[in-house]
This record gives structure tokens, sequence and C-alpha cells, in this order.
């Protein structure tokens, strides 16, 4: 099962975008608190456009009520990663990947980070920016997850207007 764990996340608007990710991609969202905004945030539903009712997602007091309760693969995606996303390998489909993503301000703590070198990763970029929209780096590395999987179950033809709709 694919997973994306925000920890600690602050921005409403990022999180209801990733909402909507993990409903596409049927991927399970774990957020760690402190929350930067309530469940309930206006901006966070208008973001997350009313999937949360398919969502499936969980609320951790802490890093460690996180952990206690989920055994896996963690990968972390760090501005410090000496490792391009694409260059790990999630393609078995039996085990359990969690990509665990930090706060918006200050990323993941060193302290959780260092546990853990080789699973820290970047995406590859320029020096003009130091780091990717949260929403958008999620997007970006469960697809690259879904791509090595064959996109699992997931639809490949467009559901509500016929898959030939073009050809119409």
């Amino acid at each position: 099962m694919i997973n994306v764990v925000l920890y600690e996340p602050e921005i409403p608007q990022n999180t209801g975008n990733i909402m909507r990710t993990c409903v596409a991609t049927n991927t399970h969202l774990h957020l760690i608190k402190p929350l930067g905004f309530k469940l309930d945030d206006a901006h966070m539903k208008r973001s997350a456009v009313n999937y949360i009712e398919n969502l499936n997602y969980t609320v951790y007091e802490n890093w460690e009520d996180f952990k206690s309760k989920n055994k896996g693969i963690y990968y972390y995606l760090t501005r410090y990663g000496k490792k391009a996303h694409t260059s790990f390998d999630y393609s078995d489909k039996s085990s359990n990947i969690y990509l665990i993503f930090g706060k918006e301000s200050t990323g993941i703590p060193k302290e959780i980070l260092k546990d853990d070198l080789d699973h820290c990763m970047r995406i590859p970029m320029t020096d003009k920016v130091r780091a990717l929209n949260v929403s958008n780096a999620v997007a970006i590395i469960v697809y690259e997850v879904l791509r090595q999987q064959d996109f699992n179950d997931l639809l490949r033809t467009e559901p509500f207007k016929g898959e030939d709709y073009l050809e119409r």
C-alpha cells in the first residue's frame, strides 16, 4: 500500500490538494499533529473539492504515535537528500510504502532524518529555488511509485464521458 505522510502540515490549501491526489490514487493519507488548521477549514475543503468523504486518512498525535502504528519502508523527502526520488525501487506491491513530507516552513526535523539517511531523497531541480510546493512534490513522487507499480488498479480511461469521447 502507498501512504502519504504529512508531518505537521501548516497550510490548509496544500493539504486539501494532497487529499485530492490521495483520493485519485487510492493512497492513504496520514496527518501528524500539530496541524496548522482545523480539518473542517473552509480553505482545505475547497482545495479538496469535497473529495474528503472518499479519503482514507488517519490523524496522529505526534511522530512517535505514527511510528508505533505503521510498519513498512519509510522514504523522506528533504532538500538535503542526496538521492533522486526516482533512484528507489518501489515496485514491491506487498510492502507498505510511506512517503513522508515535512511541514512547509521547516521540513522534516533533522532528528528524524539522521536515523535513516539511506531513505532520504530529493526531487532534482536547479539552484534557483529552495523547494517545490509540497502538494506538487507529493504528486510527483506518488505518481513515480505508481508508475513503477504499473499504476495498480487505477483507471486508464475517462469514466464520466466515456473512453471513446475524443473519437465521437
